[in-house]
């Protein structure tokens, strides 16, 4: 049986933080990454202490950083900017997590706060405690004696994860402030945002430093070989721009080099592997095998989103539901039909989820230039319309009438399991979205691809498409950020962080 404390342990914390003023981002930063290494230092040389044996005499806590500023005026900054600024007098403030990763971020965001409102930030102490598992970051591998907490749950001893509090309730526009109590400044809180980088780890056995802005999802491997190899190819020959290629386990291959920097073998992959080709301010690609279903679909996307992503684009397969499409067909989405379920309870199916103009001027673009195809005759490979996704991989063997006569109103040209999910998540998460999918077979047509059929559709069309893809991504990262976040994903009652 395990032992109890008999009577309430003390608490023991660091010194108390004095709250600091700051008109100049970069020294914000500086202090919030000091404060946030001191607090996470203190729990865990705090565990480290006691797994070697050292008496219980006390409860140990840390918190979160937190960055707050106040604004007393209606004023309008520029209009034309969907972040950067808040709506109405107030005090607003959000926790903070690992600054040394969000660097960057932080200081674009810290800036336009200062720009736009001409206010300072003050940084200080928040009172939402640091779970002791965050403490150690993603990935760490904690070597400490069991027997240490054998008598005493962990749980008596320090703070853990608290699910309870650990919600998408301000993304999802449902978040209200109690009375006196300041508005967010951020769609995540410190905690949803460290909850999300564990799982990240787990699920793409990468570290959430080698993540890029832009983002490539797929449903076949396939794909992540062509993009292994085209890496590769374009590391060895010097990077032309990208400075590394990162692939799972943190295998890292250096602009310049033909192979990686180690000789660690990955003996499996993970359940969604990410490779990240990596670029200055983390300007690169980052692509994501996701498997098949609107499940994984949301998983992963739910996670990537807490490291605001500029945009994120689906490259997939898909059925396609017209009979003047054919085998090797592009479809590029303008509109989503959502038949998965699985955010019913964040983003009800009656919110629609627009095209966005950036994105599909960017992905039609990059169609053209990779197929040479131009104009009307871009239509001869491409059909733009409604992408339905189900999520029921086996449809075809239940009754059809049912869903065929919905795809039809609904005037559907292709079908898939992800596409739907992706976009609906990225205007969940004000993340700029697009899906480009290629027909690989035709259930209502009888067309079903044989074995010798799929090898060679798969063999000459899978590296068009990435092609395409990276040259889609390529065209949005070089638009400016503020043009490419568009007002159209943004609500009433916004954070101001991007």
């Amino acid at each position: 049986m395990s032992k109890r404390i008999s009577s309430p342990l003390d608490i023991l914390s660091p010194s108390p933080f004095v709250p600091q003023t700051f008109d100049d981002p970069v020294k914000a930063v500086d202090v919030l990454t000091e404060l946030y290494e001191r607090n996470t230092n203190f729990l865990i040389e705090s565990f480290a202490s006691l797994a070697k044996g050292a008496p219980i005499t006390s409860r140990y806590r840390a918190f979160y950083p937190q960055v707050s500023i106040e604004t007393t005026s209606y004023g309008h900054v520029d209009t034309r900017l969907s972040y950067g600024h808040v709506t109405a007098p107030g005090i607003y403030t959000t926790t903070i997590t690992r600054p040394q990763l969000f660097r960057h971020y932080l200081k674009q965001q810290l800036g336009l706060l200062m720009k736009n409102h001409d206010v300072p930030v003050v940084v200080s102490e928040s009172a939402t405690p640091i779970p002791l598992h965050f403490a150690f970051g993603e990935g760490a591998h904690v070597e400490a004696s069991a027997a240490a907490f054998l008598d005493i749950p962990m749980r008596d001893l320090f703070d853990t994860p608290d699910l309870n509090t650990t919600d998408d309730e301000i993304a999802n526009g449902e978040y209200i402030p109690p009375p006196g109590e300041p508005s967010p400044l951020a769609a995540f809180t410190a905690q949803r945002i460290d909850y999300s980088l564990a799982r990240l780890s787990h699920y793409t056995a990468t570290s959430a430093q080698h993540f890029q802005n832009f983002v490539l999802f797929t449903n076949y491997q396939f794909y992540m070989d062509e993009f292994c190899l085209w890496a590769r190819k374009l590391m060895a020959e010097g990077g032309d721009g990208y400075t590394a290629f990162v692939e799972p386990s943190n295998i890292i291959t250096h602009a310049g080099s033909s192979r990686p920097e180690t000789d660690v073998a990955l003996s499996r992959l993970p359940q969604m592997p990410a490779y990240h080709l990596k670029k200055k301010g983390h300007a690169g690609i980052t692509m994501i095998n996701i498997g098949v279903g609107p499940s994984n679909a949301k998983t992963i996307t739910d996670h990537v989103a807490v490291l605001r992503p500029h945009a994120w684009l689906m490259l997939g397969h898909c059925a396609g539901l017209r009979n003047s499409q054919r085998l090797g067909d592009y479809v590029l989405a303008h509109a989503y039909m959502r038949e998965d379920h699985v955010l019913d309870d964040d983003l009800p199916v009656w919110v629609p989820i627009p095209a966005l103009a950036e994105v599909q001027v960017a992905l039609e673009g990059a169609v053209a230039e990779i197929t040479g195809y131009e104009g009307f005759e871009l239509k001869r490979i491409m059909r733009t319309g409604t992408v339905g996704t189900i999520d029921n991989r086996n449809w075809e063997l239940r009754d059809q009438r049912g869903p065929v006569k919905r795809l039809s109103q609904a005037r559907a040209i292709a079908l898939d399991m992800e596409s739907a999910t992706i976009a609906a998540n990225g205007f969940r998460f004000r993340v700029p979205y697009g899906t480009l999918l290629c027909v690989s077979d035709k259930p209502l047509h009888g067309e079903l691809k044989l074995p010798g059929m799929a090898t060679a559709f798969y063999r000459t069309q899978v590296n068009q498409h990435l092609q395409i893809g990276i040259r889609a991504i390529q065209k949005l990262a070089a638009m400016p950020p503020e043009a490419l976040h568009s007002r159209k994903l943004r609500s009433f009652f916004e954070t101001a962080f991007q």
